[in-house]
């Protein structure tokens, strides 16, 4: 944590540097900060760009027009844009499309502009959930611009009204756009000689289309671990319907299977979809601390529907579900041992009330770039029939999350609770509790740079449960300590994560960066008073790198060490990785399931 507070200060003397020397004979002390800034900026490129090496360094390091990092911090409701046209009928739709980069950047730049397939009008034109005629709905458009930058290929999106100055009853949407670029390939190696190459594009020929294949091997011995192929449909003609499909093998890994599916999207709206798989892979043994073979085919059905009830500004659906597990090759069975491998069939149905609403904010998952994040609450009720290879059984679940946005920050909590019942005992068994809390910040000022403080708790506990797989838990990456590298099992787990983040205004070739730090602690174990469990704590700084303008995933170095109640414990002390876009918590209904205990 002194390096992370070490680096603020030295952001919080450069800021100063800053407005000292772009401070003049009309600036006043009470002048916003982000206009000296704006100033001292103007007044650098101004200076720098005469000659030709300061100009080069200039635009290595500050991207043009996107100084959105030394922005003040604002929570927008979408929506409220588009309220003083409620009710008006939709006129044209004009799309701007724009290309990776800017068109006058350097030469590297100018280059990957030519060579990419920028996203095709009717690929955009499909995502959009109106047409010309239609009544406009302020909180129909706010969804639609979260849908559009949602895509992986879309690095920007925003919707703007114009009234038509021949007809006061109409008005005009400009769908602008700004592509990411979206030909990568990833490596995976490791230490054994295990190694994989995947080559993919996630906007194929500005189709949207996604298509991957990835090759692996083992440059140890010599041998060949197989190829794998994906191919991913959005939207399939205009349908909102979504198909991907798999096929090939990774060393012990094999796949053949398809989803097609479509998902709530607006308050009146259904979902749909069918999954099916066939595949063999090494399953780790918690219990055990080891890995076995298994393999398997499983079919998955799903569909809902919801209703908007104005009067209420609410939603009610209905949600069910079928879903069948045969297993070819699996660890021992018996009826109260393993019981994620006994082959069964299940239907699920869920009935809830949700509500959500977006609002636009920067530097929260990403560097600075506009991000849509949502606001509501969903409470559900599932209950549902199991047919199983030794038993059959009752389920029986509830759901509630809730969150928004506040003068403090941005809090979300929720929890999730289960069980199955037994018909013929009326036992509760392999019952399970999850418990969640978010919190963020505001953005804090610290001279050009912004901070922002993330809060997570969690809190999982299970009663009666059976033994084998699945049937305990232990720390998991979203749900652990950092940095902590001991196989730890327990029934409960509680798990509290603090992270700093320190936005720089630092841009290198437009790779923003961000530093952090974190503070973990945790609880594991099997006493039913979670205080009496094994206590963990780790520590640790890393650093962030993203170019929001590539679809490369975010690249994360990190430090750390774990502690414990004898002292220092087993840690990964150095980790490098590749961060995707983080999903942002969302209130739409899903397909109904039973509640997971990992």
């Amino acid at each position: 944590m002194l390096l992370l507070f070490l680096l603020t200060r030295l952001c919080v003397a450069a800021g100063r540097d800053a407005s000292l020397s772009a401070a003049g004979p009309g600036d006043t002390i009470g002048a916003p900060p982000s206009e000296r800034v704006t100033r001292f900026y103007d007044s650098l490129e101004s200076k720098s760009t005469r000659r030709t090496v300061p100009r080069l360094i200039y635009r290595s390091i500050f991207i043009r027009g996107r100084r959105d990092t030394l922005g003040r911090d604002r929570v927008v409701d979408e929506s409220k844009r588009f309220e003083p046209y409620a009710g008006k009928r939709i006129g044209r739709i004009i799309l701007e499309r724009g290309n990776v980069f800017d068109p006058d950047g350097n030469k590297l730049e100018r280059f990957g502009n030519r060579i990419h397939a920028v996203t095709r009008e009717r690929t955009i034109r499909r995502d959009l959930f109106f047409k010309p005629g239609d009544p406009l709905d302020p909180d129909e458009l706010a969804k639609n611009q979260q849908f559009l930058r949602s895509r992986s290929y879309i690095a920007e999106a925003r919707i703007e009204a114009v009234p038509d100055p021949s007809d006061s009853t109409l008005v005009d949407l400009v769908v602008q756009t700004r592509d990411s670029w979206t030909i990568s390939a990833d490596l995976s190696l490791n230490i054994n000689g295990r190694t994989g190459v995947e080559l993919y594009d996630a906007n194929l020929l500005g189709y949207g289309n996604r298509l991957s294949v990835g090759t692996n091997f083992d440059w140890k011995n010599g041998t060949y671990g197989g190829n794998r192929f994906e191919y991913g449909i959005p939207n399939i003609l205009g349908t909102f319907f979504d198909a991907e499909f798999i096929v090939g093998r990774r060393f012990e890994y094999s796949d053949l299977g398809f989803t097609v599916k479509k998902k709530f999207l607006l308050p009146t709206d259904y979902e749909l979809g069918i999954s099916y798989q066939d595949k063999a892979e090494p399953y780790y043994m918690l219990f055990q601390d080891s890995t076995m073979r298994t393999a398997g085919r499983f079919l998955d059905v799903w569909g809902g529907r919801s209703r908007y009830i104005r009067p209420f500004r609410n939603s009610i659906y209905f949600t069910g579900r079928y879903s069948r597990w045969t297993y070819d090759i699996r660890p021992e069975v018996r009826p109260d041992y393993n019981p994620v491998f006994h082959n069964s069939q299940r239907v699920l149905a869920g009935i809830g009330i949700y509500r959500e609403k977006f609002y636009s904010a920067t530097m929260v998952y990403g560097f600075g770039l506009k991000e849509y994040l949502a606001a509501g609450y969903k409470a559900e009720l599932t209950g549902g029939y199991i047919w199983g290879e030794f038993s059959h059984d009752w389920y029986l679940g509830m759901h509630f999350s809730k969150g928004g946005f506040f003068n403090a920050g941005y809090l979300m909590g929720g929890f999730t609770l289960g069980s199955y019942i037994s018909p013929s005992s009326g036992m509760w068994y392999r019952s399970g509790v999850d418990f969640e809390l978010r919190y963020f910040t505001p953005l804090l000022v610290s001279g050009r740079s912004r901070i922002r403080q993330f809060i997570n708790l969690s809190y999982t506990q299970g009663w009666n449960r059976d033994t084998g797989c699945d049937e305990l838990i232990e720390f998991t990456e979203d749900r652990g300590p950092n940095a902590l590298d001991e196989k730890i099992v327990g029934l409960n787990r509680a798990v509290l994560n603090t992270e700093t983040v320190l936005f720089t205004p630092w841009q290198p070739y437009g790779f923003k960066i961000a530093f952090y730090g974190f503070a973990d602690f945790a609880l594991l174990g099997r006493e039913s008073n979670i205080f009496r469990n094994d206590f963990f704590n780790t520590i640790g700084l890393g650093v962030r790198i993203k170019n929001e303008r590539l679809v490369f995933n975010t690249i994360q170095i990190r430090f750390g060490v774990a502690l414990g109640k004898g002292g220092f414990r087993k840690a990964e002390y150095f980790n490098i990785s590749n961060q995707r876009r983080p999903e942002q918590y969302r209130y739409l209904p899903e397909a109904p399931e039973v509640v997971p205990f990992r």
